[in-house]
């Protein structure tokens, strides 16, 4: 393993032609092996009306996974918190935290996680986002242990001090972060255009805190890990194609074909698509090895964030196995 930290995100992926069941279980047996193999902790994202994504209720699922793991860190990465009540939050978290101390951990992004109609679903609105500072705060009140001027407490949640981390994929979430004396997570897996001059700005600008006296960075990475670099190489390709299967069947009453979404490979659609996979970790492993470490030292993180991007489950696993091997 690197000798930088090593997390994982899972997004509880629903195979084509597979159940939800079957990805939350495999969700457990992810965690089980990473924290066989020394990972860090795993991160859940908070994500709506996607039928290929089964994290949306992040809590529990996280609850569900504490139950049958005993060390690895848990964390939202993240609960999108415009969506949310912080008191409500607080209380979700702060349970988790008493029945699993020094485990959990709190991520939190500014973006609803969904589409527009979904976000009016869930009874919120697009200026809730402008809030999110404020909501951040009053969420940090609620896991203090301070008395409040208003005597609303979060029970649970008072005094467990769950330690949060601010997303981001912009300016904004680094500025807020620094200003805050917080951790910030970068989502260079998806949108890695302002990777450096986000962590930069974060860790320029850093306002020391009691909880946290020095600025702390993860990032995520794709990892594509493979027996043999031939054998990743060869990965790399199929989930290039599922990828664009995936992103180019939203919206469709039916997933697009293998062959359908292999036409479409060239297409200026399916290159954006593909550029959201610039750092990506590919090969056997001392060459993601090497990748990683590289990648550590170009973004200038303390934590890697792995995003196994895999076919089938199976390779998925050998990926997180091979990478911490």
């Amino acid at each position: 393993m690197t000798a930088t930290p090593l997390s994982i995100l899972d997004l509880a992926h629903v195979e084509s032609g597979g159940s939800i069941s079957e990805a939350l279980h495999h969700s457990v047996e992810l965690a089980k092996l990473a924290e066989r193999s020394g990972y860090t902790r795993m991160w859940y994202a908070e994500h709506h009306n996607m039928p290929s994504i089964a994290s949306s209720a992040t809590a529990v699922l996280i609850a569900h996974v504490a139950a049958h793991t005993s060390t690895i860190g848990l964390g939202a990465g993240g609960v999108m918190l415009p969506n949310h009540s912080p008191l409500v939050i607080a209380e979700q978290f702060g349970t988790l935290a008493e029945l699993h101390p020094g485990r959990i951990h709190l991520g939190l992004g500014r973006a609803p996680g969904t589409d527009g109609a979904t976000l009016r679903a869930l009874r919120r609105s697009y200026q809730a986002a402008d809030n999110f500072p404020e909501d951040v705060l009053e969420l940090q009140r609620y896991l203090a242990d301070r008395i409040p001027r208003n005597g609303i407490n979060a029970y649970p949640g008072r005094g467990t001090f769950v330690p949060l981390t601010i997303l981001g994929s912009s300016m904004f979430g680094a500025s807020l972060a620094a200003q805050l004396g917080i951790p910030y997570s970068f989502a260079s897996h998806f949108a890695p255009q302002h990777l450096t001059g986000a962590v930069a700005h974060y860790r320029e600008h850093y306002v020391p805190s009691e909880q946290h006296p020095e600025p702390y960075v993860s990032a995520g990475v794709i990892v594509v890990a493979a027996a043999t670099d031939e054998a990743a190489e060869e990965l790399f390709g199929r989930v290039k194609l599922h990828r664009v299967r995936s992103f180019l069947s939203r919206g469709r009453s039916e997933e697009l074909t293998l062959e359908a979404a292999a036409s479409l490979m060239e297409t200026p659609a399916a290159t954006e698509i593909l550029g959201m996979l610039r750092h990506t970790a590919m090969g056997g492993p001392e060459q993601v090895r090497t990748q990683l470490e590289d990648f550590a030292r170009y973004a200038n993180v303390d934590e890697l964030v792995t995003v196994h991007q895999a076919p089938t489950r199976a390779e998925q696993l050998e990926s997180v196995r091979l990478t911490a091997a």
